[in-house]
């Protein structure tokens, strides 16, 4: 069965590289806008992986909030969930909230983030 990533709160440009470096693993990506779609979504169908960019792109909030939620609700607890942002302060918060060491929006593709993303998402099936 196909891996299904969600991605969240991403610009064109960067829900499109990112796309593009998730179905390079053969799995499909959702996008929602916002947090609130997301948790509506996590709550109805399974995802393999949450992305979810630092500040979301439609209004500007925290993509935190989206792992204080995820984390906080019995369903959506044990998804494993990724910040998108290049800033190192951004990722070890994240982390403390409990999500996965995320990557940057400058190392989408990059060797060492296709490594991250395998535990989830298993070896890519395309370079």
């Amino acid at each position: 069965m196909k891996k299904k990533v969600l991605d969240v709160g991403q610009c064109n440009p960067d829900h499109m590289a990112i796309r593009s470096m998730i179905e390079s693993f053969g799995a499909e990506v959702h996008r929602v806008a916002l947090p609130s779609q997301a948790m509506e979504l996590l709550q109805k169908e399974p995802f393999d992986l949450v992305l979810v960019n630092r500040k979301i792109d439609q209004d500007y909030t925290d993509g935190k909030e989206l792992i204080k939620m995820m984390k906080s609700n019995e369903k959506t607890s044990s998804v494993p969930v990724m910040l998108v942002s290049n800033l190192p302060d951004a990722q070890k918060e994240a982390i403390s909230l409990g999500a996965e060491k995320g990557f940057g929006k400058d190392y989408i593709g990059a060797k060492n983030t296709l490594e991250m993303l395998q535990p989830y998402l298993g070896a890519p099936v395309r370079s």
